[in-house]
């Protein structure tokens, strides 16, 4: 008896551990940088949430006539700022750029338990306030987002970016977390998984970007850190083949982990061509 009453507590712990933990992970890190935009005309604005909290948001102006405009989301623990660089690119081909803090991140508004489908629903609440059909790029969760938005809304997405993405939301969490702490990760990952589906209503598969892949109408670019280990790049490819027609196309950079994509040599080459290639004519 004695066994069973300790076998009994220690699963008790076990699950309360495993509880705190998917609350911290919604939670923590919050990993903010400093980069303003440092070209074009720079609107900085707040725009109001559907739940009364706001975002803030950049629109920078590219000094030449407009190409198109382009909407970054940020990934996980950063913010606005940490997508400058890759706008940059886009600003001097002459586009206008569109660039928010998700709740929770930056000096956006507060909210607890934020993930991908609130990602996607503050994606949602820029192209509202844009107000246009726009080029989509979305890095990491904020690409996990993008890829939400874009089956949600394919009138409003011409062309959809995809950085440091996965295809299977519980593969990719659990990588990150054994990524993270192998030991927490392999021990509690699986149980924070279990509890997070229940607090997403058994949704988490639903929100996997495979499955979400043949709802996309736009073409898609994929572009992945050659090591990047929190998901690698078998992730990449396996996203790739999701996405219906031909699939998407893949920029894999070489010697690059998982946020330095945009740093590599080919990235802007591979960018380009691929924006040339579906219309669009560059300065």
């Amino acid at each position: 008896m004695t066994l069973i009453y300790t076998l009994a507590g220690l699963m008790l712990v076990y699950l309360v551990l495993t509880l705190w933990l998917t609350y911290i992970v919604h939670q923590v890190p919050r990993k903010p940088v400093a980069d303003p935009p440092d070209w074009g005309d720079v609107t900085d604005a707040r725009i109001p949430t559907g739940e009364g909290g706001f975002l803030e948001v950049w629109r920078i102006e590219p000094e030449s006539p407009v190409a198109g405009v382009v909407v970054f989301a940020h990934g996980w623990s950063r913010n606005r700022d940490r997508m400058v660089a890759r706008a940059r690119y886009f600003g001097r081909w002459g586009f206008s750029t569109v660039i928010h803090s998700a709740r929770d991140h930056g000096g956006s508004s507060p909210r607890r338990f934020m993930n991908a489908m609130k990602f996607a629903e503050d994606i949602e609440t820029v192209l509202a306030w844009v107000g246009e059909p726009v080029i989509l790029y979305g890095h990491s969760a904020g690409a996990a987002g993008a890829v939400i938005a874009a089956a949600r809304n394919p009138e409003k997405i011409r062309l959809l970016f995809l950085e440091g993405c996965y295809a299977d939301t519980r593969e990719a969490l659990l990588n990150l977390y054994r990524w993270y702490n192998h030991f927490l990760g392999t021990c509690f990952g699986p149980m924070i998984l279990l509890w997070m589906n229940l607090m997403y209503k058994n949704g988490l598969d639903k929100i996997s970007p495979k499955r979400l892949a043949l709802k996309v109408k736009a073409p898609v670019m994929i572009i992945h850190g050659e090591k990047d280990q929190r998901f690698p790049a078998g992730y990449a490819t396996e996203l790739q083949r999701c996405f219906p027609g031909e699939g998407a196309e893949l920029y894999l950079a070489p010697g690059a982990d998982h946020s330095e994509s945009s740093k590599t040599p080919g990235y802007a080459i591979a960018v380009k061509s691929f924006l040339e290639r579906h219309g669009y004519k560059l300065t």
